[in-house]
């Protein structure tokens, strides 16, 4: 009988180990800060985890909160990105739209970019004109394609 039973806790040792496992696997798959170069591959920015956008001299130039707000340097909310990828000024007047697939597009919806899976930044000729590799897509559009920061 006390074979069994530890063998059991054995068994749930275990199974505690792999889920803890799986769970920080899937929290450090998670976006983290990154760099933001140009087509040099030149550094010309970072994004923290937290949305805080930097320039190359790593000066704070502005934030995007959680909920999308984005905000310059003195905290001003200078535009918003809606959850369907909707980008606005600080008027609220659309701007543009992130679409989940890194189309980019303008007001008047033509592409102006778009961002491949591995973070390449395109212009609408698809050439690359930089790079955010592990950057929140919506993060990386509003770096590149809208004149807020």
């Amino acid at each position: 009988m006390q074979s069994l039973l530890n063998s059991l806790t054995m068994k749930r040792i275990i199974f505690i180990f792999a889920i803890l496992t799986t769970l920080s696997f899937v929290a450090n798959t998670e976006l983290f800060a990154q760099d933001v170069r140009n087509s040099s591959y030149s550094y010309i920015g970072h994004i923290d985890k937290d949305g805080t956008v930097r320039n190359s001299s790593y000066s704070m130039i502005g934030k995007i909160d959680s909920d999308g707000t984005v905000r310059n340097s003195s905290y001003s909310m200078i535009g918003k990105i809606d959850n369907d990828g909707t980008v606005r000024n600080s008027s609220y007047s659309m701007i543009g739209k992130i679409e989940s697939d890194g189309t980019v597009r303008n007001s008047s919806y033509s592409m102006i970019g778009k961002i491949d899976k591995d973070g390449t930044v395109r212009n609408s000729s698809y050439s690359a004109i930089g790079y955010a590799k592990d950057v929140k897509l919506e993060w990386a559009a509003v770096f590149f394609f809208y004149d807020l920061f």
